[in-house]
């Protein structure tokens, strides 16, 4: 059996992606790789992890012929608060890597998933049941980069057989990794900050901001249905809208109340990162994902919140 190689397994969604692909394939299917950061010990202790710069084609190639690869999860990203602060990093570890990644993928007969998200859209997309084929206009460069890459991924496809796969995520939340410099991040700090302290103080989103988000659990499941899916009904195989709740800041203030009574919120907004908050959709239409492979998401606001606060408060009473 061919192996799945996981590229920036160190981040948000990585870190969570190899533990899952390892229970779920074994672990020495599934080979991690980072960059910079530090691995976790769970990484290290679960299978072979290897530092490798993705915007050198030569050290994907040999990590692919080492091991045997098949598959190849490409997490490797920069997010979108981070990515205007440096567009040039962003432009080259977003888009050069993935072209790496695609070169690769077409020379040694892989499989290539590469995750898009709500970025991708601007502001003259519908905002309300954003359509899975629509606008697509980012003012950022992070939502550049994604849609660039939507178009390389079904070019590889089209053009080399590369078979390529995607989704569009919203704002992942997660109780595993701290918040890693994403616009949707408000909704992963504020469960911190409750647990924690109690109260949110500086939350940089306006209220009454809605924007698409996503429990981690669900969208390791989308990252692992759509490449499991039968090839032949994937009508949109390089970005399927998922999503599975859209809320504003005070909206999850409010669920989180019910466990935490005296928890309050206070707005700092942050202009850059509200900017980039309203050019994105209140909420994408992912029926063709429902209808093509079967996506469902298992979490909605109020089990998710119940999940986070349970998991954060036995944390932290360590």
């Amino acid at each position: 059996m061919k192996k799945i190689l996981v590229t920036g397994a160190c981040g948000q969604v990585g870190s969570e992606l190899v533990p899952a692909l390892r229970t779920k394939y074994g672990n020495d299917a599934v080979i991690a790789t980072g960059h910079k950061t530090e691995p976790s010990q769970e990484l290290l202790d679960g299978g072979e992890f290897h530092y490798i710069d993705c915007t050198e084609i030569k050290c994907i190639a040999e990590i692919v012929e080492k091991y045997d690869i098949g598959t190849i999860y490409n997490l490797t990203t920069i997010l979108s608060a981070k990515a205007e602060a440096n567009p040039q990093l962003a432009w080259d570890v977003n888009v050069n890597s993935l072209r790496n990644i695609l070169e690769v993928a077409r020379e040694y007969k892989c499989a290539v998933f590469t995750p898009s998200t709500i970025g991708a859209f601007g502001p003259d997309t519908p905002l309300d049941n954003t359509p899975q084929i629509t606008v697509q206009r980012p003012n950022t460069m992070y939502g550049i980069t994604k849609v660039a890459g939507e178009l390389l991924c079904d070019y590889y496809y089209r053009k080399y057989g590369v078979d390529t796969r995607g989704v569009r995520w919203p704002g992942l939340i997660s109780y595993v990794t701290p918040p890693g410099g994403g616009t949707t991040d408000y909704a992963v700090e504020i469960f911190y900050e409750a647990v924690k302290h109690g109260k949110y103080l500086h939350c940089f989103i306006r209220e009454g901001t809605y924007l698409d988000m996503m429990y981690m659990p669900d969208a390791l499941e989308s990252a692992i249905m759509i490449m499991e899916a039968d090839s032949r009904r994937l009508k949109h195989r390089n970005a399927y809208n998922v999503t599975a709740m859209s809320f504003a800041p005070e909206h999850i203030a409010r669920e989180i109340k019910k466990h935490i009574p005296g928890f309050t919120i206070e707005y700092r907004v942050d202009p850059v990162r509200q900017a980039i908050a309203e050019s994105w959709p209140n909420k994408m239409d992912d029926s063709a994902a429902r209808t093509d492979w079967g996506w469902t998401p298992k979490y909605d606001l109020a089990s998710m919140t119940t999940d986070m606060i349970n998991k954060l408060s036995a944390r932290f009473k360590k």
